[in-house]
């Protein structure tokens, strides 16, 4: 459990913003970025310990909604609507790769 709140300790570490009261809708905001984060932790340990493939594209596939999520969120904190440029690209991929990863997983080729 000490590991899990020194990794949360070093994400959070580069968002000032999350530390300073004065701005705005930080409550909610700070309070679902740690939602996020914890939800991350958690999946992050079913891709490492999932029983099988399937569970770790689950998994895999979830993070990718939580880092499009967070997104989103760092969009409404700063201000800059390029991080949902970057959230729009993110699930594209993610989308994209569970497909392929999920074929794979069936034994069908990537031709059919």
């Amino acid at each position: 459990m000490l590991l899990i709140g020194i990794i949360i300790l070093i994400l959070i570490r580069p968002f000032p913003f999350l530390f300073y009261p004065d701005l705005p809708y930080i409550g909610f905001l700070g309070r679902a970025i740690y939602i996020i984060f914890l939800a991350c932790t958690l999946v992050l340990y079913r891709v490492w310990r999932g029983p099988t493939g399937a569970d770790r594209l689950v998994a895999v596939d979830a993070l990718g909604i939580l880092i499009v999520g967070f997104c989103a969120i760092l969009t409404i904190s700063t201000g800059r609507s390029w991080y949902i440029d970057i959230g729009i690209a993110w699930a594209l991929q993610s989308f994209i790769s569970t497909l392929a990863l999920s074929k794979y997983l069936q034994g069908k080729g990537f031709d059919e």
